[in-house]
């Protein structure tokens, strides 16, 4: 009876992600859309301090730099610091380099005893930063050269805390996982999170191509250095404190997808890892906060349940096959279970289905459509490492195991 009713829960929740994803697509295809703060022209920018954290970087350090140097934005408000967190190999020599030539880039060195990690090395930069605005760049990213200008035009908005650009990725074409992670990353952006910004939802803050107020995370008191998605938190931190978070949606920025299966499983992982800790930390004070209405509330549960629905699905999975071999369930019906598990997660989980066909005609790369039955077999790999994810988070929680950071490699050539 207990697993029944588990499946019947399952079910729902199911079914609940996927009306939210019929919702934004419908919202995207003839919803009214929410412009950003584009056009607004003001002299009067904040003074903007880009971080750009950075692990054994050299295969990237010298290309990002390079487009930091030629920013367009005025450079008596301008500071570029670049987070060498524990680096082994040139990235400390690169970056001296680069500081010897222009004043505004102002490498800051972690070595010794100093906690590795992005979280940590974000809370020291913020020590030394002197913008009102931080822009945060992962090393790997090629910004054009007005973006920072476009990230920092928001903040004019006093509501707004972050804000958050799009990604798409740089290496598209390398192979069938680059491929698949392109328009996964096409529905999560053009479609999932500009609807939520169309609805006055929750958008996330991504932790990359994006920005917010110094002021406002000094007086959080930094970033956790026990949370892995330092971003997600600073999400719900904004919002249940009555900020919001912008998206730029023309703030395109490129990024290096990973290109092999094992460093995407890492990479998976650590992601679900974090977002679940943000999870166990942020739900009830979510529904708490007097600065949501229910909708707000209900979008932000979802969000921090993303990555938990995998390991859910994961456990409905082997409920049915308890129960069929129990007895307790005819072949019949656990295989339409079975089915409907299967193609939520095909045609619905991980930047789903109808996003992604809504998102490619957006962009204009119909094409790409051909690539969507091939969905359903990054399922099981998805269902895997997610729910790995979620059991790591778990024993964080019950361990207060300290955190240990993996960052994604790279594959890109030196410059």
């Amino acid at each position: 009876m207990i697993l029944k009713g588990y499946l019947l829960f399952l079910v729902f929740l199911l079914l609940l992600y996927t009306t939210r994803h019929y919702i934004f697509t419908l919202n995207r295809a003839f919803g009214r859309q929410r412009f950003y703060y584009q056009d607004i022209m003001d002299s009067d920018l904040p003074s903007v301090s880009v971080l750009v954290p950075m692990h054994n970087e050299e295969k990237v350090a010298r290309f990002i730099l390079d487009r930091l140097v030629v920013a367009d934005y005025p450079r008596d408000r301008y500071e570029v610091i670049p987070i060498n967190d524990h680096s082994t190999d040139a990235t400390k020599e690169i970056l001296e380099e680069y500081a010897s030539k222009y004043e505004f880039i102002k490498p800051l060195h972690r070595y010794g005893d100093l906690p590795r990690g992005k979280q940590n090395g974000l809370n020291d930069a913020l020590k030394v930063a002197k913008g009102d605005v931080i822009i945060v760049y992962d090393a790997d990213y090629l910004p054009s050269r007005g973006q920072i200008k476009i990230l920092a035009n928001a903040f004019k908005d006093p509501q707004v805390g972050a804000v958050m650009g799009r990604v798409v990725p740089i290496n598209a074409g390398k192979n069938l996982l680059t491929r698949l992670l392109d328009i996964e990353r096409a529905g999560g952006y053009q479609v999932d999170q500009q609807a939520r910004y169309n609805l006055d939802l929750i958008p996330q803050y991504g932790g990359t191509v994006g920005g917010y107020r110094r002021s406002l995370v000094l007086r959080f008191g930094g970033f956790d250095p026990n949370i892995l998605a330092e971003d997600t938190e600073l999400t719900f931190k904004l919002y249940i404190n009555g900020y919001k978070v912008a998206y730029a949606n023309i703030a395109e920025c490129y990024e290096e997808a990973p290109e092999d299966w094992k460093v995407r499983a890492k990479q998976l992982r650590r992601w679900s890892r974090g977002h679940n800790q943000v999870m166990f930390k942020y739900l009830i004070p979510l529904w708490k906060s007097r600065h949501l209405n229910f909708f707000q509330k209900l979008d932000g549960t979802l969000l921090l349940v993303i990555y938990t629905q995998p390991f859910l699905i994961l456990l409905g999975l082997l409920s049915s096959l308890v129960l069929f071999f129990l007895g307790d369930m005819e072949i019949y019906t656990s295989a339409l279970t079975l089915l409907f598990l299967f193609s939520h997660n095909a045609f619905g989980n991980f930047a789903p289905f109808f996003e992604i066909g809504m998102a490619l005609v957006l962009d204009g790369s119909r094409e790409k459509i051909l690539l969507l039955p091939l969905m359903f077999f990054s399922f099981m790999f998805n269902l895997i490492y997610a729910s790995l994810g979620f059991v790591d988070a778990v024993v964080d929680l019950l361990t207060k195991r300290s955190i240990v950071w993996q960052k994604t490699e790279r594959f890109r050539e030196n410059a």
